[in-house]
């Protein structure tokens, strides 16, 4: 199982560590909620646990809990920047429709 990160993903990744002053890297996950089911959660990740995968990529790391993986694998994790507007964005392969508003999908 594999979760690729783009340069743009890996420097915003290590830019935010740096502004933070501490971490391992970014802790990506799904919790079940939204009008398709399942969203993308993104947090910062202080250590590595005894349920995590860990993806390097770009001298930056993504921390994967178990659980969500089967949902991320083949996955690639991009940062992009629309308008105004900046933010973390999956190209799913597993994922079959999205909600019109983009914050959550279904497989």
């Amino acid at each position: 199982m594999a979760i690729a990160l783009t340069e743009n993903a890996a420097k915003q990744i290590r830019k935010s560590l740096q502004k933070r002053g501490k971490g391992l890297g970014l802790r990506v996950g799904i919790r079940k909620v939204g009008c398709s089911g399942l969203a993308y959660t993104f947090d910062y990740a202080d250590e590595l646990g005894a349920n995590d995968a860990l993806f390097e990529s770009h001298d930056a790391k993504l921390v994967v809990d178990q659980e969500a993986l089967p949902y991320l694998d083949g996955s690639t994790l991009d940062f992009v920047r629309e308008g105004l507007k900046e933010t973390f964005k999956f190209e799913n392969p597993n994922a079959k429709a999205q909600c019109g508003c983009g914050e959550s999908f279904s497989v």
